[in-house]
């Protein structure tokens, strides 16, 4: 099998470049065993994904299993490879990783493209902490011997959810480290594909959806009855306010932080979790907001961004000033929405939970997930649009303006290709704002822009090509459309451009 036969499934959604890096090696002809990495956040559809590949070509998928026993463990493998090898179960008695690695190994070296993959291998190193160093040793002995011509050797794939173990496994003086070709970490879809994915005809719902689930292809299955389309309120109460749900807020966020076998303290990282929704953006703010001191919340803040649960991004002009936000949106509807009234929720009062939670819905999950969404599309589309293409680093900043003893803050900062962060003399690309309030945006955006861009030439940066951007949830007045028309340097951005319309 070729790789240009190894055609990716329909039912595989998006995934172009990350299903032709792993066919690219698969069907990489070297004799010598390799071996690929690949993980991501709960629900971003690793095993979907590896399991379509398996399927295509006949490979040996094994999970493990949380809290089960190592003896349990290596039976349940040896079943499997005795299966892969047309061998009844229980033919193979393995006793130890060593032979269970070896056997799957070489079981799957006799298919034309020997493809093992081992899912959630954290489960396993629980018990087995082993079981890396093992496979380094047979990752070794089969880079010896294998003569040239021979048929491609067994390409082995380690899959997780718990991001910090399965990005330490390549790390410092790991075994591992050095051999892997491939480290993918799959990462959501990006909203526009989330949006084809759920199906959902109308822009604003699709934006409303992304900003309580985000990305993740899991939970289509088990949040998308009713439809959303039906009505954003309704489908909201009976998936993430309904306890008897599997994507009940509360308990989604409980198992998305069990993953990390580091998080032991739930009340403490809950804490920090809910003072980042509430816009503390600074270890001595998130401090602050717990009344602890700033060294009692730096190593927890760690771990978070290790697991993916919370990202921390610089100020894209001024160093030494980076922004503390939380990166999974179910997260942060739980922090503020539903934690807050979980007694109620669970009474059975989700729809009056929800209408009185409507402001701070509005401004602490839609208005900066719309800012988040219009640094998504500058980054990922606004490429068609701008003079200068495809623009460099992308995020926020802020902007002292000394006359009027204030700063501005810059939803949307991108510099121009090629420029690199908090470089004093910068070319600035674009200046936007983002805004997702009800009211239509007018000049008087437009004038705070070029407020903005004034002084950032003032101060050194080379805004001669700077656009302006305007990103609205409800369009713009007439007089501004009338001048975009007219000006090359104005763009704006409404919800069906943002969506591609």
């Amino acid at each position: 099998m070729t790789r240009d036969l190894l055609v990716k499934p329909v039912d595989v959604v998006d995934r172009d470049r990350e299903w032709g890096l792993l066919t690219d090696f698969l069907t990489d002809p070297d004799p010598a065993m390799r071996l690929g990495i690949v993980s991501g956040r709960r629900r971003h559809g690793k095993c979907y994904l590896l399991q379509a590949l398996s399927e295509q070509v006949g490979g040996l998928y094994v999970t493990a299993v949380r809290e089960e026993g190592r003896l349990p463990a290596i039976q349940r493998f040896g079943d499997a490879i005795a299966a892969h090898a047309g061998l009844r179960p229980g033919s193979l008695r393995l006793t130890d990783w060593r032979d269970v690695l070896s056997n799957a190994l070489d079981v799957t070296a006799r298919s034309t493209h020997p493809l093992l993959v081992i899912d959630e291998l954290p489960y396993l190193l629980q018990h087995s902490p082993e079981i890396p160093g093992l496979l380094q040793q047979l990752y070794d002995e089969r880079q010896r011997g294998a003569p040239s011509g021979a048929a491609p050797g067994p390409r082995l794939i380690l899959c997780g959810s718990a991001m910090s173990v399965m990005h330490e496994l390549l790390s410092g003086t790991k075994p591992l480290r050095g051999r892997a070709v491939v480290d993918l970490r799959l990462g959501a879809f990006d909203y526009r594909a989330s949006r084809t994915f759920w199906k959902i005809a109308d822009p604003l719902t699709a934006l409303k959806v992304h900003a309580v689930l985000g990305g993740a292809p899991g939970y289509r299955p088990v949040a998308a009855r009713p439809h959303p389309d039906g009505g954003f309120d309704t489908w909201l109460t009976g998936t993430l306010l309904d306890p008897g749900r599997a994507v009940y807020s509360r308990t989604e966020t409980e198992h998305l932080l069990r993953e990390d076998p580091r998080i032991t303290q739930h009340t403490l990282y809950y804490d920090i979790l809910t003072a980042i929704a509430q816009g503390a953006t600074t270890p001595s703010k998130i401090g602050a907001a717990l009344e602890r001191p700033r060294n009692a919340v730096t190593h927890p803040i760690g771990v978070l961004e290790s697991t993916g649960y919370i990202r921390k991004e610089e100020d894209v002009l001024r160093s030494k000033h980076p922004v503390i936000t939380l990166a999974d949106p179910v997260i942060r509807f739980n922090q503020l929405i539903t934690l807050p009234q979980a007694a109620a929720v669970e009474q059975g009062f989700a729809e009056q939970v929800w209408q009185q939670a409507a402001p701070t819905f509005n401004s602490k999950i839609l208005g900066p997930h719309f800012e988040d969404l219009a640094r998504d599309f500058t980054r990922r589309y606004a490429h068609t649009l701008l003079p200068g293409g495809l623009p460099g680093p992308v995020g926020t900043t802020e902007v002292a303006d000394r006359a009027a003893r204030t700063k501005h803050e810059v939803d949307v900062i991108a510099l121009a290709a090629g420029e690199r962060p908090q470089s004093p003399h910068a070319k600035v690309a674009l200046l936007g704002e983002a805004k997702a309030t009800a009211a239509r945006r007018g000049t008087g955006d437009l004038e705070r822009l070029e407020r903005i861009r004034a002084l950032l030439g003032e101060q050194g940066y080379d805004t001669a090509a700077t656009t302006l951007a305007l990103y609205s949830l409800h369009g713009f007045y007439p007089d501004l459309v009338e001048l975009a028309d007219r000006r090359d340097d104005l763009l704006l951005v409404d919800l069906p451009a943002l969506y591609g319309s």
